[in-house]
């Protein structure tokens, strides 16, 4: 920063750096997600209309003598599940291929997307499957707090896939490979000892098969617990950006992020259970179902109910999780110390997120503080923090 710029003018030539068109490019990208988020919302709707209308769980669950039973509630589940994703293919095609693509954050070939979507597919249906017939069970057999005990169901199915994430789960979808020896490694070494990460849980992957989009994560727990750097961000970024970007995940896991909500998921899913124990019935009246709530082919009305909820409840957990990124970046800065470099960093991401939201499209829609926001406090810590000046030669005799 020179010494002529305050932090605020500072942040601001970063963000004006990326030039007039990138900015206007990001922020239609950007309003675009809010309006992706809102249609979700319609066609999940759609969907549960078009499949209570053609009765087509009905006439799966007819081919069970007792639909109450493990298989008939899972098949029933696992149904909904495949119905489901083929009725909302266009849609996903278009909101998660076309458009990355479109905008130029993206060059996956539509065939590797649908081959990756068909495995995302297979695991919701053997996990959520089974977590559905565990809901349904509960719903049948623990009264009218099912809700509750079905909310610590949720709460187990979370701690599960953060053990089996990283090392099952992920391998699925990307390759992985230890980070090759180099002031690269030896950097993030660093940082895996600062927060308790072994060494050979040190990986780079091929992100660019997705995105590209600069991006690392530290992920798992426990015994699963791996920092990830994709491709794209270690040949985009420079090794004191590396630090900074992994030093900010690295504070995520330090700071047991991932513990505060393995907590309020459960938490939110209590609540969720809790409404839709109330709001079943009306809405499947409106939806033409005539399913009871321990019956598995009334999930349309599940999907429903739970859409319109997780859209209202979207501002709450963008709210906690801007917090934890804020933490996060505070943690890279008191441990890496490179402001510059982690403003820089963030100014990337600046081209699939919008760096200058209003105030209320912040609160509403973003997940992160806005990047001018998140560079600004980065400036303010380096004006805050002075560089130790270099000691001075010694004298020649």
């Amino acid at each position: 920063m020179s010494a002529t710029l305050t932090p605020a003018q500072a942040a601001a030539r970063m963000v004006d750096s990326l030039g007039v068109e990138a900015l206007a490019k990001a922020q239609a990208y950007t309003t675009g997600n809010h309006w992706i988020l809102l249609w979700g919302v319609v066609v999940s709707v759609v969907v549960a209309f078009v499949m209570v209308r053609l009765r087509l769980l009905d006439r799966i669950a007819a081919r069970f003598a007792n639909p109450a039973r493990f298989w008939a509630t899972y098949a029933v589940s696992a149904a909904f599940l495949l119905i489901s994703a083929v009725l909302a293919l266009p849609w996903t095609i278009y909101s998660d291929w076309h458009r990355e693509r479109a905008y130029g954050l993206s060059s996956q070939p539509l065939g590797d997307f649908l081959g990756q979507q068909a495995i995302g597919e297979a695991i919701s249906v053997v996990l959520v499957g089974l977590f559905l017939v565990g809901v349904y069970a509960l719903i049948r057999k623990a009264g009218r707090r099912w809700w509750l005990w079905s909310g610590g169901l949720a709460g187990v199915m979370t701690l599960l896939g953060l053990l089996a994430g990283p090392p099952l789960i992920e391998p699925l979808f990307n390759d992985y490979q230890p980070v090759p020896p180099g002031e690269v490694r030896t950097a993030l070494e660093r940082i895996a000892d600062d927060v308790g990460i072994p060494h050979d849980r040190i990986f780079m992957y091929d992100g660019s098969r997705q995105s590209d989009r600069f991006t690392a994560n530290v992920s798992g727990i426990g015994p699963s617990a791996r920092i990830a750097i994709a491709d794209v961000a270690l040949k985009e970024a420079s090794l004191a950006e590396v630090r900074a970007v992994t030093g900010h995940e690295a504070g995520h896991y330090k700071l047991g992020h991932v513990w505060r909500y393995a907590v309020i998921f459960p938490l939110l899913a209590m609540v969720f259970f809790f409404l839709l124990d109330r709001l079943f019935a009306p809405t499947a009246r409106l939806l033409g179902s005539d399913a009871r709530l321990d019956e598995p082919r009334g999930l349309p009305v599940f999907a429903v109910v739970g859409s319109v909820l997780g859209l209202l409840v979207t501002p709450l957990t963008n709210t906690l999780t801007r917090i934890g990124e804020t933490e996060a970046d505070l943690y890279s800065l008191r441990t890496v110390n490179e402001p510059d470099a982690l403003a820089s960093a963030l100014v990337k991401t600046a081209e699939y997120r919008y760096p200058r939201p209003s105030p209320l499209e912040e609160v509403l829609f973003y997940t992160h503080p806005s990047v001018e926001k998140r560079a600004l406090m980065a400036m303010e810590w380096k004006a805050a923090h002075p560089a130790p000046a270099a000691p001075a030669a010694p004298a020649q005799p």
